[in-house]
């Protein structure tokens, strides 16, 4: 309770309390609350997986298509499904065709590339128990890398490197990487396989030796 003295002197201050803004600033306030957040700028790796990924899922949807049916005709399993980890650690199914033919198996991994679950270069994805994923160095540039729909382990024979260990060549994958390299891997990962179907095709006109004995009667060789 206040003193006599103290209502001689005048009335109580009032505390100081900050301005109220003004009616318009606090639409604005309120409504750049409401913006979303602009999303990251998707890097050249992830541009090219999307273009040429979606790309290449349309032009082979068709016969992805045709070899689901026949394998369903046939009473077979058409899709088989694999836990496997990610970017960051992160786990993901991993669905594709359960056939090799043409390695129809891989390409009916791209939906993967799509959805940003694989890259079109990249190490192989592990399964969540596979010891390859390491620890210390080794498991932080394997969860910085996307999985890969390929990568240079597994065109290793064609890399030209001294070595052929898968785990080697993930990391020198791992600390090269970059567009040039990612090109020169899906050229080798298609160049490979369109040359062994070429030469299993038959060319007509193509010249072919039989053990059957073709000379004429009478015929000798020049002693």
């Amino acid at each position: 309770m206040r003193t006599q003295e103290q209502w001689r002197k005048g009335p109580r201050p009032r505390p100081w309390r900050p301005p109220r803004a003004s009616r318009p600033a606090a639409a604005r306030a309120a409504l750049r609350a409401l913006a979303p957040t602009p999303l990251p700028r998707p890097t050249a790796k992830r541009t090219l997986d999307l273009v040429l990924g979606s790309a290449l899922l349309l032009l082979a949807s068709p016969l992805l298509a045709a070899a689901a049916l026949a394998l369903a005709v046939r009473g077979r399993r058409v899709t088989r499904r694999s836990p496997r980890t990610g970017l960051h650690g992160s786990p993901f199914v991993l669905r594709s065709l359960d056939t090799r033919w043409l390695k129809l198996d891989v390409v009916s991994r791209l939906h993967h590339v799509v959805r940003g679950e694989l890259s079109l270069v990249g190490p192989a994805p592990l399964t969540p128990g596979d010891t390859r994923n390491g620890t210390g160095a080794a498991r932080r540039w394997r969860q910085e890398l996307r999985p890969g729909l390929t990568g240079l382990a597994q065109v290793r024979h064609r890399s030209g490197m001294p070595w052929d260990e898968a785990d080697l060549l993930d990391q020198h994958y791992a600390e090269h990487q970059g567009l040039r390299l990612d090109l020169a891997v899906l050229a080798e990962a298609v160049r490979v396989p369109l040359r062994e179907a070429a030469h299993t095709l038959p060319w007509p006109g193509k010249a072919r030796l039989s053990d059957t004995d073709h000379r004429l009667p009478g015929y000798r060789t020049v002693e």
